[in-house]
């Protein structure tokens, strides 16, 4: 790669300015821009990365010759749950999503939703619980091997993941993969936007604990299947 020189950002800067419809646009969007110059920065850099062109349809390729390895990933001893719930975790078949490990590219633009699995008049339920319906309802769940990916390529990770949920940080749930925490606890990744420091954060969290609205789990479209 040819690194750029001043001269060519400056044209560039040139190119913008004297081409761009300005009264067209919202001055609150612009002004939204001007506030967040990181963020501004680095779409920007996204957006002359892929060409000039918009992301629209932008996939996410997925390398499945490489596994999600927990103890390289989060730390020494943690692993793939394996065998019943009530098992040690280290016996039988990986509690794994099928579909969303037959997966090799997922639609970042439409292929991702959020679900809290919450019914009427439920504020809160467990995060077992929260699987358990996830897998009555036949969803497909995000395993952690797409979550690694998104994670190496942050800049592609949907915009609309860092809104807030009735005001609070969204913490998004990758439940297509269960982990078993080096104490023998079945545990879930999750990640979301922290907004004080303006960078993505991941946590690892127990499935005893409850989830509420604000807590959603990560499902993919079917139609990424093929």
């Amino acid at each position: 790669m040819r690194q750029p020189n001043i001269g060519q950002a400056l044209q560039l800067m040139s190119v913008l300015g004297n081409n761009t419809p300005w009264e067209t646009l919202d001055a609150t969007l612009l002004q939204k821009a001007i506030d967040d110059p990181k963020g501004t920065g680095e779409q920007f850099t996204a957006f002359l990365n892929n060409g000039c062109r918009l992301m629209v349809g932008a996939k996410l390729h997925i390398d499945r010759s490489r596994p999600f390895n927990p103890a390289e990933f989060i730390g020494p001893n943690w692993t793939i749950w394996r065998g019943p719930t009530n098992g040690n975790g280290l016996e039988g078949e990986e509690e794994q999503d099928a579909r969303s490990l037959a997966l090799a590219e997922v639609d970042l633009v439409g292929g991702i939703s959020l679900d809290a699995t919450l019914n009427a008049g439920e504020t809160y339920i467990t995060s077992e619980e929260r699987i358990h319906r996830l897998v009555a309802k036949d969803a497909i769940k995000m395993d952690t091997k797409i979550f690694q990916t998104l994670w190496e390529n942050q800049k592609m990770i949907p915009e609309r993941l860092k809104e807030k949920t009735n005001g609070n940080t969204t913490y998004v749930f990758v439940d297509g993969t269960t982990l078993r925490s080096p104490g023998g606890n079945r545990c879930s990744l999750c990640f979301y936007w922290h907004a004080d420091v303006r960078e993505w954060c991941w946590d690892c969290r127990w499935l005893g604990r409850d989830r509420g609205v604000d807590r959603l789990s990560a499902l993919l479209a079917s139609s990424s299947l093929g």
